[in-house]
């Protein structure tokens, strides 16, 4: 099977059975970012408990990247430390902007590897990101509420 190929499984997987998808109601901040040159969305709740992410959930409408990449980075930064899953982020954002020279580590992004062809389509990065950077404005936030 080609790469490609296995890739566009993986995210079609991801797709069809969303990993973390359905709101929790224990939740140290809730955010709702949205994609405005397409109109995806995501609400996503993330729970802290000693700067570990304890619990990250999602609800989204939107294409198949939006969504896919949502479970994907639900899924990775799932009972990580808070430094741990900003460097996943960074990588993962590493990866987006990179407009195709890069393919990623596939020792920390996992199947975030499978999105690496869409950085050579600067209309659908913003939807593979679209998630991630909900996870980063949530991060922020909880950071804040932990410290009160």
């Amino acid at each position: 099977m080609e790469l490609d190929s296995l890739y566009q499984e993986v995210i079609l997987d991801h797709y069809k059975h969303p990993l973390h998808k359905g709101l929790s109601v224990e939740k140290t901040v809730q955010v709702h970012h949205v994609n405005p040159s397409c109109g995806d969305e995501i609400t996503l709740n993330l729970l802290l408990e000693d700067d570990v992410v304890k619990d990250v959930t999602w609800d989204g409408v939107g294409c198949s990247i939006s969504q896919a990449s949502s479970s994907i980075m639900s899924d990775l930064v799932h009972g990580k430390s808070m430094d741990h899953a900003l460097t996943i982020l960074e990588s993962f954002s590493e990866l987006m902007s990179s407009k195709g020279s890069i393919t990623g580590d596939e020792e920390i992004l996992e199947d975030g590897v499978a999105l690496a062809g869409v950085s050579k389509f600067p209309a659908r990065v913003k939807c593979a990101l679209l998630g991630w950077m909900a996870f980063k404005d949530a991060a922020l936030q909880g950071r804040n509420e932990e410290k009160k």
